[in-house]
């Protein structure tokens, strides 16, 4: 295991200081509270919404996740310090969202490579384990909420 550098630190600290501007901090709270899709039909749809705040969002924190996790993946970012939960944690739950749609999304939007980098981390020896905590919670909401919308109903 590499130790942290400075140079990490900075990196880290960078990449959080753009998670705070404001519109992404819409973006980020839309895909945490509001957007829960249940297909890949409705990830294509807000894809497809060009100019659209919905498809601002999307592509925004998705672009911020997969640079940071490419930083991860070519070397340039300690793991270690990238796996902190206090800063990869939403990328591993936006992750559990999608991908239980991920195989068709691909086909659907012709890119095999859709959310790779993401991929790799999460599934790899340091993120699996994580990922599987993540994912069974994300599950567990996604059930909450359907049960809580059919009582509304």
């Amino acid at each position: 295991m590499a130790q942290p550098t400075y140079a990490d630190a900075e990196l880290i600290l960078k990449l959080y200081d753009a998670r705070r501007e404001a519109e992404i901090r819409k973006a980020r709270q839309w895909w945490t509270g509001t957007f829960w899709p249940e297909s890949a039909d409705d990830i294509v749809k807000v894809m497809r919404s060009l100019g659209s705040p919905e498809n601002a969002w999307l592509r925004q924190v998705l672009g911020y996740w997969s640079m940071a996790s490419s930083f991860v993946s070519h070397g340039v970012l300690n793991e270690d310090l990238f796996f902190e939960p206090s800063f990869s944690g939403e990328m591993f739950f936006i992750y559990a969202k999608v991908e239980p749609f991920l195989k068709e999304l691909r086909e659907k939007l012709q890119n095999p490579m859709l959310l790779a980098n993401i991929e790799k981390l999460v599934h790899s020896q340091k993120g699996q384990e994580r990922y599987k905590v993540i994912s069974n919670n994300v599950e567990n909401l996604r059930k909450a909420r359907v049960e809580s919308m059919a009582k509304a109903v």
